[in-house]
């Protein structure tokens, strides 16, 4: 059986109790493409306005590095894991749905929308 390895800022973040919460984000794009540019550019704007300096965020270019894209078998992109906080997630495409990527992130809860009916009164 393989045994894993953890990378290091991953594994000091798992054993060091956490007062705030820091998001370890990792971007996957494809090469110099418009699709690429604005997935990094909504990231960016996105932690900028809601996690205030509370994050790490690497990008890769999986023409650069390859073997990082088959170790997380990226299998489209631009693919967003949020890494820490755990439960890791994943969100595919440009990241341009704000609500979506938030959610994604657990930063914001998904919206109730049971008020948008009428229920009968008893």
């Amino acid at each position: 059986m393989k045994k894993m390895s953890i990378p290091k800022n991953i594994a000091a973040a798992l054993e060091e109790p956490s007062t705030s919460e820091k998001y370890l984000l990792r971007l996957y794009v494809s090469g110099v493409t418009e699709r690429s540019r604005r997935s990094i550019l909504n990231i960016n704007t996105i932690c900028k306005e809601n996690l205030q300096g509370q994050y790490d965020l690497e990008v890769v270019d999986i023409h650069q590095k390859p073997s990082l894209a088959m170790d997380e078998q990226i299998v489209a992109t631009p693919t967003l894991i949020k890494m820490l906080p755990l439960p890791l997630r994943r969100i595919v495409g440009d990241l341009s749905d704000r609500d979506g990527v938030l959610f994604g992130l657990d930063i914001k809860k998904k919206p109730d929308h049971q008020g948008s009916r009428a229920k009968p009164k008893p």
